[in-house]
């Protein structure tokens, strides 16, 4: 004797071995021996053998019309073999009842279950919406295949292109244009990321990262809504100083300007005056829920994100020929000594009489220059020439609180790399990708470099040290020790930062370029106006936590900034290596790796791994033979060709900072080929 009963959702069949009252042992045609209860079993019958009859059944049920099958079903509940009856014949065969019993279950739009081998039918509204959601859901399958298909053929359909960083990066796993590229990756074995370049979906290596960088940070766009900044309403006193800035010339968001005062006097008093939005802005405002939102300004070659709109920085910016509003720090100094006697905060307008431009005056004001009035100047710009005195003190002050640092860090600051300058030629606006690349440097440490860096150094250090003073909990920047791998931190308490030499860092310097600046302002302000009592009128109390919120969320869009500026800046250097034809570079070996090591370019920001190092030990000098280049995953290789050294130079350690070195590396993308249609997104290497 033989059954046809349900298990787990499915119908299978076997042949009796016992049984009794309420349930039967079966044996299964694979030979496993399975207990079944009596009320799960829907046929009995002898002949033919289980898998015969629900092969010749799965035909017949399949050749079935089920709009007719749902016109011949009673009305109320009913059991398979009454539908087996009016559909096929008034004595249904074993195979006609077992196909209209497998027909019935494997319809449930047409027929809902209500107990073993019992239906009922769909009411006639929820079937013809079911029928229609089938029906979609073909076309949206064709439509899915179509598309699927062109991509294999080398073409990217209209709506994947619209769709690529959000298929690519945040995906919706049921939308058709993702599941296209699914089918489309697997039928050809390609990586997605491969498979929509050769279909032409990244017209721009250039366009590529920076419309990936805006889709995850800036979906709505990089434009502002409507904004007016406020007046700065405060009855600020005239500073009797004549203070100047030092920036580059893209600078527009000019924070920060010095003032000497009593040259030639035993004291010296150094102002550094910092731009004031603080003062008109307070937490909570439209302007400041912007830029809470972007927490900073996005730098890379060529363009810019700013953090406020150009109106607003226009308003509070640190313009030469205004009185402009400003939290100035003053400094008195010892002349002979350069002891630092005292320090004061004032609120007050300061004459902005220069806007000097470090990259039109370096090459006059140099260490001679400053150091040797006897040294000519008839060369340098009128505005050098008219701060020579100044500027000359200034750098003789650098020099000595550089090193006051230097001892308390207890080894010289390590300035053997210069900074890059990248230059896009005939760049107005966003970059298209195109344009012609200069890249030039500016070693480390220049002079105007050293005046800004220890002016603003000593700005956000004693700031940050008299907010702790004053119990004003700030946004500090701190570094344990200089040991390997203990890295730079933020917080809200003023530790030591033994990068920088310093008993505690706040940044407060950047107000219109960094949100925790001018977080930092809004408690120096109230420290200036209220001395031993700021910390009960600071816009943020100890232990808030709108202010732990502020750090996090500042932590991370500036690392992300940060990672898209380094990104930018490797693009341009390896279009710079294609544009003047550079097949081969002198390099420093700089760390090991498993099948060879890492390289630093010797005149280039390029950090790239090499082949054939076998026997090279770290600081050998080599010239290396470049790869090809791939501008989307920014990765370059080579193979060292020759030694240009004898000896290994001792390479000096590279990162105080805590910083790790940038290699490039497969791009993270969230198109997983081994998921199921319905699982979460995990990122996968194109």
């Amino acid at each position: 004797m033989f059954v046809l009963f349900e298990e787990a959702g499915k119908y299978l069949g076997g042949r009796i071995l016992s049984e009794a009252e309420a349930s039967a042992q079966v044996e299964l045609d694979s030979g496993k021996r399975v207990k079944v209860k009596s009320a799960h079993i829907v046929l009995r019958f002898e002949k033919p053998a289980p898998a015969a009859l629900i092969a010749e059944a799965r035909e017949l049920a399949a050749a079935m019309d089920l709009d007719l099958a749902w016109e011949f079903a009673p009305e109320g509940e009913f059991g398979f073999g009454e539908l087996a009856v009016d559909y096929f014949q008034a004595h249904p065969t074993l195979t006609q009842q077992a196909a209209a019993l497998l027909a019935l279950f494997e319809a449930p739009h047409y027929f809902r279950r209500a107990g073993k081998g019992r239906f009922k039918k769909a009411p006639a509204e929820i079937l013809q919406q079911a029928l229609a959601a089938i029906e979609k859901k073909k076309a949206v399958q064709a439509q899915i295949t179509q598309w699927a298909a062109e991509l294999a053929d080398g073409l990217c359909p209209a709506p994947v292109r619209e769709q690529l960083y959000k298929i690519l990066f945040r995906p919706d796993k049921n939308a058709p244009e993702y599941k296209a590229v699914v089918e489309a990756a697997r039928a050809t074995q390609r990586p997605p990321l491969d498979l929509l370049q050769r279909a032409g979906a990244i017209d721009s290596a250039y366009q590529f990262h920076w419309r990936r960088f805006l889709f995850e940070n800036f979906p709505k766009g990089t434009g502002f809504p409507a904004l007016s900044a406020p007046a700065i309403t405060d009855d600020l006193p005239l500073a009797d100083v004549q203070a100047f800035s030092i920036d580059d010339s893209q600078t527009t968001e000019i924070d920060d300007a010095l003032s000497v005062r009593g040259l030639g006097q035993d004291t010296v008093v150094v102002g550094v005056h910092i731009a004031a939005p603080g003062l008109a802005l307070v937490p909570g405002s439209p302007i400041d829920q912007v830029a809470r939102a972007r927490m900073s300004t996005v730098y890379m070659p060529g363009h810019k994100i700013t953090m406020l709109p150009d109106e607003v920085v226009e308003t509070y910016t640190l313009q030469e020929g205004r009185d402009c509003p400003a939290v100035s720090l003053y400094a008195s100094f010892d002349t002979a000594t350069l002891e630092l006697k005292s320090t004061e905060t004032r609120l007050e307008r300061v004459p902005i009489v220069a806007n000097l431009r470090h990259d039109q005056l370096d090459g006059f004001v140099t260490q001679p220059w400053l150091e040797d009035a006897s040294v000519a100047d008839s060369d340098a710009p009128e505005a050098a020439r008219r701060l020579r005195e100044p500027l000359s003190f200034l750098f003789r002050l650098a020099k000595h609180l550089k090193a006051q640092r230097e001892v308390v860090r207890g080894k010289p600051e390590n300035f053997n790399r210069p900074d890059y300058n990248f230059r896009l030629v005939g760049n107005d606006g966003e970059p298209t990708g195109n344009e012609q690349v200069q890249i030039s440097t500016r070693q480390r440490g220049a002079p105007l470099d050293l005046i800004v860096s220890e002016a603003m150094i000593l700005a956000n250090s004693s700031w940050g040290g008299w907010l702790g003073e004053l119990g004003v909990p700030g946004l500090y920047r701190s570094q344990a020790s200089l040991a390997p791998g203990i890295k730079v931190r933020m917080g809200t308490r003023a530790l030591p930062h033994a990068g920088l030499g310093v008993k505690s860092y706040a940044w407060s310097t950047s107000p219109l370029r960094r949100y925790t600046d001018l977080v930092n302002q809004w408690q120096i302000i109230a420290a200036a106006r209220h001395g031993k009592t700021a910390a009960l009128a600071a816009p943020f109390k100890p232990k808030d936590a709108e202010l732990f919120s502020i750090l996090s969320g500042f932590d991370a869009a500036y690392a992300t900034y940060n990672a898209h500026q380094g990104g930018m800046e490797r693009f341009w250097t390896l279009e710079y290596l294609r544009q003047q034809a550079i097949t081969e570079l002198d390099a420093t070996l700089i760390k090991d790796l498993p099948n060879g090591a890492l390289v630093r370019a010797d005149t280039l920001p390029l950090v790239f791994p090499v082949t054939g190092t076998q026997g090279l030990m770290r600081g050998a000098r080599v010239r290396v033979k470049l790869g090809d280049i791939d501008e989307i995953a920014l990765d370059i290789h080579g193979t060292v060709v020759e030694r240009l050294d004898t000896a290994p130079a001792q390479v000096a350690a590279e990162d105080e900072s805590g910083d790790d070195e940038e290699v490039a590396g497969p791009i993270a993308i969230a198109v997983d080929l081994a998921d199921s249609e319905a699982a979460a997104p995990e990122s996968a290497p194109a």
